[in-house]
């Protein structure tokens, strides 16, 4: 199903459940008690991607992409760290293929033979100035993500939709099952993991509903999903189409909450989704909020400041919480590795951080 088989992925999915989850509406759920956010600096780490995404400005043609280089990243960490930050989000496309030469040649001279060994390298430098990385890095095979697991608190990639959408593009677009695939690869290594739909790029609320189901399929057969992201695509430079309309997206958080078990967090990004009209429809999360970078992936839509996310929560009547990357029901010996686990009971200023955070500070 929505090829991920071609992966070693076998999925079920019901059309009786698919029916279902269509005429769910937000009067089917319940508003939150409390809502999160966690505060993280954005580390656009290499702009080349393999995709051309038509409703996508973060990725640039070979010859124009960017790289970020070691110092630069520790600057960026260094600033975020200073800002009080936990999370070094570091994002980037797709692994870059044959076209984007000039990466290539300067991954060598760097020492480097993939852009997943730079991640490593990245996450390193994050880990060495306080930061909990939190890596998305597309599509990846277990073998890319074993080299990057142990060094990263969460991974995440959006699952988009499990649709073949015309948004995707030409003979490079993105394949579902790959996708899916790259979901399990997290369970199975026993990764917490973020994932998402992104709604309005020409999907059915069929398709979005398969989707959902399809990251739950996945959670029950591993536990490692975090928190999913419910994100209405915006218009900018390369996407000229209109947002979903309020009524979509409400509709679509409210069947993400019926089809997800509820320890699973309803991200809404409060930059880009009209987050005051979704607190009735199951959003319990903000998602990762940066007081010193831009939203590189989508530089038009600034972040809130704290200010107006208490605000938010306040008109909701209900606490707003910052939380680690990691989400805490996965703070154990079960989920993080020995790097991460020492990073948080370290005997620093990031140690007792990350400890306020969850609750049990020294």
């Amino acid at each position: 199903m929505f090829g991920a088989e071609e992966y070693g992925v076998d999925l079920e999915i019901s059309t009786t459940d698919v029916d279902r989850l269509v005429d769910v509406t937000p009067s089917d759920v319940e508003p939150t008690d409390e809502l999160s956010f966690a505060r993280n600096v954005f580390v656009p780490l290499t702009t080349a991607c393999r995709y051309t995404c038509t409703y996508c400005t973060y990725y640039d043609p070979p010859g124009a992409a960017s790289l970020l280089s070691p110092d630069e990243i520790r600057e960026i960490c260094e600033r975020g760290a200073a800002a009080g930050c936990t999370e070094a989000l570091f994002t980037f496309g797709d692994d870059p293929d044959d076209r984007y030469v000039e990466i290539h040649e300067r991954l060598a001279e760097w020492g480097h033979d993939s852009i997943h060994s730079y991640l490593r390298e990245a996450c390193e430098i994050a880990l060495d100035c306080g930061l909990l990385p939190h890596s998305n890095p597309g599509d990846q095979t277990r073998e890319q993500m074993e080299i990057v697991a142990d060094v990263n608190a969460s991974m995440g990639v959006m699952l988009e939709t499990t649709a073949e959408v015309q948004a995707h593009g030409g003979p490079r677009a993105k394949e579902p099952g790959q996708r899916l695939a790259t979901i399990a690869t997290a369970g199975e290594l026993g990764m917490p993991f973020t994932t998402g739909i992104l709604v309005g790029i020409g999907e059915t609320m069929c398709d979005r509903a398969e989707s959902l189901l399809a990251i739950q399929e996945l959670h029950e057969r591993y536990g490692h999903i975090q928190e999913i992201i419910v994100q209405p695509v915006v218009p900018n430079d390369r996407w000229r189409d209109e947002s979903p309309d309020l009524e979509t997206i409400r509709r679509v958080t409210a069947m993400a909450r019926v089809a997800l078990s509820p320890e699973i967090s309803i991200q809404s990004p409060p930059n880009l989704a009209p987050v005051e009209d979704l607190l009735d429809c199951g959003v319990d999360d903000f998602g990762g909020v940066s007081p010193v970078t831009d939203d590189h992936i989508n530089p038009e839509y600034a972040w809130p400041a704290l200010r107006e996310l208490e605000e938010i929560a306040q008109s909701a009547d209900v606490p707003l919480v910052e939380r680690l990357p990691v989400h805490e029901r996965y703070v154990s010996e079960e989920w993080i590795s020995s790097r991460i686990e020492a990073a948080i009971e370290a005997e620093d200023s990031a140690g007792r951080r990350y400890r306020s955070l969850l609750g049990n500070a020294a």
